[in-house]
């Protein structure tokens, strides 16, 4: 018994072909989705009560976590598979730190805050108390 192989191309190969084309178009569409959902990571009541320095300190830590959650992602995208591994292991939370910062920015703008220059930020050191001039030798011990 002979089988005989087809030359032509199959029908499930032109399948698979539109699926995965169909598959990049839909991932490559999630890249953006990310500002639109942002807001749905954050909770938007956090910084109503901070004042306007609580607000420019969390602002500050929020852009380096920004920094830092995309240096992690453009170092995994060097590797092997590493898109994906950037994806999985650090979107979310690069999604989560972006919705708190745009929180943090209404709540700047609504408190009418305003940057405080670094000269201002900083406190003039205090001025120490002088030694005690009376006597610098130590107190006598009691004699019973």
């Amino acid at each position: 018994m002979f089988v005989r192989f087809s030359r032509r191309p199959s029908l499930s190969r032109g399948a698979l072909s539109v699926a995965l084309l169909a598959l990049a178009v839909g991932a490559s569409g999630c890249a953006q989705v990310g500002d639109t959902i942002s807001p749905a990571f954050a909770d938007p009541a956090k910084y109503e009560l901070y004042d306007c320095t609580q607000l420019e300190a969390e602002r500050k830590a929020l852009a380096g976590r920004a920094a830092e959650q995309e240096g992690l992602m453009a170092k995994a995208e060097t590797g092997v598979g590493g898109t994906v591994v950037a994806e999985m292991a650090y979107r979310n939370e690069l999604i989560a730190i972006r919705g708190q910062q745009k929180n943090a920015e209404e709540a700047w703008r609504k408190g009418k805050c305003h940057e405080t220059s670094p000269a201002s930020a900083t406190p003039a050191p205090a001025a120490t108390p002088a030694p005690n001039a009376k006597s610098t030798r130590p107190p006598r011990p009691l004699i019973h």
